[in-house]
């Protein structure tokens, strides 16, 4: 690597040209060109020789004939604080020094031009020091080996640049943007760049390592191994190793020398160090000779003593005999405790065991029973839905054509009603406008379809054999059968949701996930089996009723209890909640908070699905063998979940949500034929009448019939008096002669006394 030479400030003389001195005279008096590495070598070898001049010159030191002295240049204020260096006018150095100095009078002088000059002779800041005023050209030509330093200057005047040099500079940066230079840069090389071989790429400014002229560990060839060589004969390897084992001798001779400089600077380093004391040698001591000490007399041991001594040994040895022996006795039986101790925790561990691995599977079982449920459930929710709307559907027929002959009737006893002139339009599905029918016209065919209806139940009836006097009267009949066409359409309808039922577990194959006794009851009985404790605290049998829900759901899809005798008891779910009930072996065990699986299970599926088909309109408050029916279906329910049951109380709820809504849809019937009010004489009135007080008392036997069962709970005297009031009364004051009293009689003489009271006063005068 290069070396950059340390300017000198002070200037020297021209030396004599590398290219004077590069060229020798041989022995036949040529001139001959050295080369440029004995050239870099020979400059080298100059630099160390030569003596470093100090910078400054304290005026000792230098030689005479050395080139010119080094002039210090002061600055304007130096040379003002020279020009007063007066002894009077010279300034203490310190406040100690100081003195006041008196006049030729002896007083001292504080006048305005005193203390004028001592403030102009006092420096008010540090002087700033002025950057930019080293200017100096350093040329490493091998021609040209001086540098030239521009004398530095002190004052601040001389820094300022003058405005020719200003121009010139200004020019001489335009010249070389414009035209370019060929040396931009200080070359730091010996030689010039023509003259040295460019490498492969001439064109960069970069220099390899191989490239560098001379060698860079010349100076430190002799701590390297670059001097080294490598033996390769006989006597040179004999000769190297000579030559390493004297280095070694010389090394351990050195080693073993001790330098007193060495050692005092040493020990001059330690006491600056911290405060060690010096070790002193210390002589050993002289040995004397000390005979040994005589011991004194003792009598001699009698034999009592030394008895005693042996029996007290022999006594604390029994002892201690003794509570080895029991203490040995107390380590076997501590043995055998723990020998059981540890039979009993092996057990306990292969129960553990057997029990994770069960659980294991259980829980495995488990998540596929829950997928599939999963999977199952929606589908089966689905067709319930579908159920309930057809069940809707069908009631809704029904009540519209209740509603349609019950507006003749009161047609025919109160008068017809004003048709609402602002009715829309009716349109079919062409959008053409429909034309209205005449309202006599479709009355009469509507009392000849009901009458068609009549005669086909009489010869139904007729064929079984079970005609009665009650049928015979018109009125009686509860009219809930469909037209062929829609009971065609609702057979088929509820013979679809059967078969979307069975096929709903086509795709499965394993029979435990068919039939829930071989699987559900299966794991559920062999967790209640072999973990009771843990069947009983996870309440295993609600859980059981929670996974048997689907197939139980599943297999009452399309059971209306008011169109089939099917009681609880006869389906197949119930007896398999029997006989997992009673499969146990340990009867006095309780199995859990519900052991009772039937009733649970009728409260979380059988209740809900009940309560939903009575209040989709498959209870008929006008049957009474709807109502029958429903009585028949909630002493079931009863004796199975008790009669206190809040699930109980909703079946009571959805049968009197039916009631109420009937007798809601009388009056809002009834109500605009009693404003009305504008009889005709029709001789086809006291018929309607008759119709319409039959139909009425049929409705009033049913509700008695429930209260009978229900009691009188949630408002169902309120319901008998509501009917009797609102509808029974304005109908049999139309034609209290000709049969309304005597119907209206026969409707009280079947109340009970508590809710007669409560009637109007005609009603209640008939009860007398």
């Amino acid at each position: 690597m290069f070396k950059k030479p340390k300017s000198k400030l002070t200037p020297r003389g021209r030396e004599k040209s590398p290219e004077d001195t590069s060229q020798t005279t041989s022995g036949n008096g040529e001139t001959v060109e050295e080369s440029p590495i004995a050239l870099a070598s020979r400059l080298k070898n100059k630099a160390k020789r030569t003596k470093p001049k100090s910078t400054l010159s304290f005026g000792g030191d230098e030689e005479a004939g050395d080139g010119e002295v080094f002039q210090l240049k002061k600055s304007s204020l130096s040379q003002k604080l020279s020009l007063n260096a007066h002894p009077a006018n010279v300034l203490p150095v310190s406040l100690d020094q100081a003195t006041i100095t008196p006049h030729s009078n002896g007083a001292p002088v504080y006048d305005q031009a005193y203390l004028s000059q001592l403030k102009a002779s006092t420096p008010s800041s540090r002087r700033v020091t002025v950057a930019g005023g080293y200017d100096a050209d350093v040329s490493m030509d091998p021609g040209e080996t001086s540098i030239e330093v521009t004398e530095i200057a002190d004052d601040v005047d001389s820094v300022i640049p003058s405005e020719s040099s200003i121009l010139s500079a200004k020019q001489r940066r335009e010249r070389m943007r414009t035209h370019g230079t060929e040396d931009d840069f200080i070359s730091l090389s010996v030689t010039k760049r023509d003259t040295v071989p460019q490498g492969p790429h001439p064109e960069s400014r970069l220099m390899r390592e191989e490239d560098e002229l001379g060698e860079g560990d010349d100076e430190y060839a002799e701590y390297t191994s670059a001097q080294e060589r490598i033996a390769l004969g006989k006597k040179s390897k004999k000769l190297e190793a000579s030559k390493r084992k004297d280095a070694m001798q010389e090394m351990i001779a050195d080693a073993d020398e001790e330098d007193e400089e060495t050692m005092e600077w040493e020990k001059e380093q330690l006491r600056r160090g911290g405060p060690f004391q010096t070790p002193h040698k210390v002589s050993p001591a002289k040995q004397v000779y000390k005979p040994a000490a005589i011991p004194t007399s003792t009598t001699i041991p009698s034999l009592g003593p030394a008895m005693d001594r042996l029996s007290q040994s022999l006594t604390a040895m029994t002892m201690s005999h003794t509570t080895n022996v029991k203490a040995a006795a107390s380590f076997v039986d501590e043995r055998e405790q723990l020998d059981v101790r540890e039979s009993e925790l092996r057990e306990m561990i292969a129960k553990a065991e057997a029990k994770r691995s069960w659980f294991a599977a259980f829980k495995e079982w488990v998540e596929n029973v829950a997928t599939f449920l999963d999977e199952k459930f929606p589908k089966l929710e689905k067709l319930e839905d579908e159920f309930v709307s057809i069940l809707k559907e069908r009631s809704a027929m029904i009540a519209q054509r209740r509603q349609a002959d019950n507006q003749d009737d009161l047609s025919l006893i109160f008068g017809s009603p004003p048709v609402a002139t602002d009715q829309s339009e009716e349109v079919d599905d062409l959008g053409r406008v429909l034309p209205r029918a005449n309202p006599v016209t479709v009355r009469r065919e509507r009392q000849a379809a009901r009458i068609a209806r009549r005669l086909h139940r009489e010869r139904g009836r007729a064929t079984r054999a079970i005609m009665t006097q009650l049928d015979r009267e018109e009125g009686y009949s509860t009219d809930s059968s469909l037209p062929p066409s829609d009971a065609i359409d609702y057979q088929s309808a509820m013979e679809r949701i059967a078969n979307d039922g069975h096929g709903l577990l086509s795709d499965v194959h394993a029979a435990e996930f068919r039939d829930p006794s071989l699987g559900l009851a299966k794991w559920f009985g062999g967790w209640r089996r072999r973990f009771s404790d843990s069947y009983t605290g996870a309440w295993g049998g609600l859980g059981l009723v929670g996974a048997w829900e689907f197939w139980v759901r599943l297999e009452l899809l399309g059971w209306n209890p008011f169109e089939n005798s099917h009681t609880l008891d006869e389906f197949s779910w119930c007896a398999s909640l029997h006989e997992y009930c009673g499969d146990n072996d340990d009867p006095e065990s309780d199995t859990g908070p519900n052991d009772d699986l039937v009733s649970a299970m009728i409260s979380t599926a059988v209740v809900p699905l009940i309560c939903k088909v009575v209040e989709a309109g498959a209870l008929d408050s006008y049957s009474a063998l709807d109502t029958r029916n429903m009585i028949n279906l909630a002493e079931q329910v009863e004796a199975s979940i008790g009669h206190d049951n809040p699930k109980f109380q909703m079946i009571l709820k959805s049968v009197f949500s039916v009631f109420e809504r009937s007798v809601s849809a009388s009056e809002s019937l009834i109500a605009p034929f009693v404003a009305l009010n504008c009889p005709v004489f029709d001789p086809d009135a006291i018929a309607a009448r008759r119709r319409l007080l039959c139909h009425a008392s049929k409705f009033l036997d049913t509700l008695i019939q429930w209260r009978k069962y229900s009691d009188e709970k949630l408002g169902i005297d309120d319901l008998c008096i509501r009917h009797m009031n609102n509808v029974v009364l304005p109908i049999a004051e139309s034609g209290w002669e000709v049969g309304g009293e005597e119907i209206t009689r026969e409707m009280i003489a079947i109340m009970p006394y508590e809710v007669i009271r409560a009637l109007k006063a005609p009603l209640n005068s008939l009860a007398s």
